[in-house]
């Protein structure tokens, strides 16, 4: 069988090198003159010439050649394997192949053995056998110093520049002969702060030093952090100041630098002065929250490595098309529903946890039972309590107090905006393009499920469809992102425009090799 596809490989090379000469001499009708010439002797432009025809040749020959070596070899092997295992202790074959072989692939045919010849044991390893390279992960977080140092930036300058400014306000405020330009230059030097330091800082250094997606996502997400514990900090002590002015007290509330500096650690982002405590620190529950963690993170990249990567570098060889796409989708559903749970688990419960225990942080409804709402809108209250907490208090019910309670529908909508905006520039920046689809599923199919299917509905049915729905938009984001990354890896422009980091790569790339 081997012998019948080296004799296929050699007549395919043979009669492709025929239409390659064919073609040569088509393009060279000489050829004849240059082979012998007329007196005796090798010219040298015509064995330049015969150089130059022999290596065009080859080019042309390579392509299907490499094509082919890979094809045959890898039917090589695994025939190779299937019959040293099928031969018994005498020699004799006890399991017959065939091969059917087809215009691209050859498929092996295992048959079963004859019953009275029994179980037949051989050295082989089980289908989903962890066989892992970690070339990924090592790409993926790659130069790790330049995101400790801008880490420890972003936390030192929050740590000073908030506190500092908030500070200096608290202590002028009741002596400022103007105390309202007073407050809005300080409510300045802080937007500067916020949008300069923390906010372009950080993105100009990833996009600068070109870090790999998991470490831009450690700098950007803890970006958003800091900005909104920041935020926070002076929203919750300002009118604590504005009260005391107010009851021209002799006291000035300001919290101290310990308190600021443990709420920069505590998980939450809303910020007290203190919090209720736990007596102890359980030092073998944080180790087994971190472990677990790691594993968390472990597993997705085998989900990525085994379930995710050979989808997404099969079909880069089929252009785009509604049937590629819904296959796409399909296909993503299982890994991403995965991912998600992996990453709901590893961050909201272990990672948060552990940090509680170790600062000895008492409450710790991080989230809520929301695998049982019947709404979307229960499902956004339940799902991550620590980020709806912070929109809830400084986004929603800001918006009320200043436009007035018959506009509730118009803070949802702004509470929805700004989610949706965060969301976006976070996978953007970290997947170094523009890609809105999370950002089309969250405001528009979020926010009309969030406003039709509300609290009312608490039939089981409508918690099958929040799960069906959960899948099929899962499925949908990883589908749509990983084509994206994928095309923008094998098709680059050499000189690309701004028009070209947010217009879709895959929708027109056409892979070639």
């Amino acid at each position: 069988m081997v012998g019948e596809e080296k004799t296929s490989l050699r007549k395919r090379l043979s009669k492709s090198r025929e239409n390659s000469e064919e073609k040569q001499d088509e393009r060279s009708p000489s050829k004849e003159s240059l082979e012998t010439p007329s007196n005796g002797r090798i010219n040298l432009k015509q064995l330049m010439a015969k150089k130059i025809q022999l290596t065009a040749e080859a080019e042309e020959l390579k392509p299907f050649f490499m094509k082919e070596v890979g094809s045959h070899f890898d039917d090589f092997v695994t025939n190779l394997i299937e019959k040293s295992a099928s031969l018994d202790n005498g020699g004799c074959a006890i399991t017959s192949f065939s091969v059917l072989e087809g215009e691209n692939n050859h498929r092996a045919k295992d048959l079963r053995a004859p019953p009275e010849h029994g179980k037949i044991f051989v050295l082989r390893q089980s289908l989903l056998e962890l066989v892992l390279e970690f070339n990924l992960l090592s790409y993926a977080f790659g130069k790790l110093p330049v995101v400790m140092w801008t880490w420890w930036t972003m936390f030192l300058s929050t740590l000073v520049v908030p506190y500092f400014l908030f500070q200096r306000w608290a202590r002028g405020y009741s002596k400022s002969s103007h105390p309202v330009v007073y407050s809005l230059f300080h409510c300045f030097l802080f937007m500067v702060f916020q949008i300069g330091v923390l906010g372009l800082g950080p993105t100009y250094v990833v996009l600068a030093y070109t870090l790999p997606p998991a470490s831009r996502c450690i700098v950007i997400l803890e970006q958003i952090r800091f900005i909104m514990k920041s935020y926070s900090f002076v929203r919750e002590n300002v009118p604590r100041v504005l009260n005391s002015a107010k009851e021209k007290s002799k006291t000035i509330p300001i919290p101290t630098v310990n308190q600021y500096l443990y709420f920069l650690f505590a998980p939450t982002l809303i910020y007290r002065d203190n919090y209720p405590r736990t007596p102890t620190v359980r030092w073998g529950y944080v180790a087994v929250q971190f472990l677990q963690v790691f594993g968390c993170f472990f597993y997705v990249y085998y989900i990525f490595e085994r379930l995710c990567a050979p989808l997404f570098r099969n079909i880069k060889q089929e252009p785009f098309s509604a049937r590629v796409l819904v296959l796409c989708v399909f296909n993503s559903i299982l890994p991403g529903v995965l991912i998600l749970f992996l990453m709901f688990f590893a961050f909201l419960h272990c990672w948060l946890n552990a940090f509680a225990e170790m600062l000895r942080f008492g409450d710790r409804m991080f989230y809520k039972d929301w695998w049982n709402s019947t709404s979307y809108s229960n499902y956004y209250r339940t799902w991550n309590v620590v980020v709806h907490d912070w929109l809830y208090y400084y986004a929603y019910k800001d918006f009320l107090w200043f436009f007035t309670k018959r506009f509730k529908w118009a803070a949802m909508l702004a509470v929805f905006a700004v989610s949706a905006v965060v969301h976006e520039y976070a996978l953007a920046v970290c997947l170094s393009f523009f890609y809105p689809v999370l950002f089309v599923l969250f405001m528009f199919f979020g926010m009309a499920f969030n406003f039709i299917v509300n609290d009312s509905w608490k039939r089981p049915i409508w918690n099958v469809m929040m799960w069906t729905s959960l899948f099929a938009g899962h499925g949908v984001i990883l589908c749509f992102y990983s084509q994206e990354w994928y095309a923008r890896q094998h098709c680059p422009l050499k000189n690309p425009t701004f028009l070209d980091y947010i217009r879709p790569r895959s929708w027109t790339c056409r892979y070639v090799f």
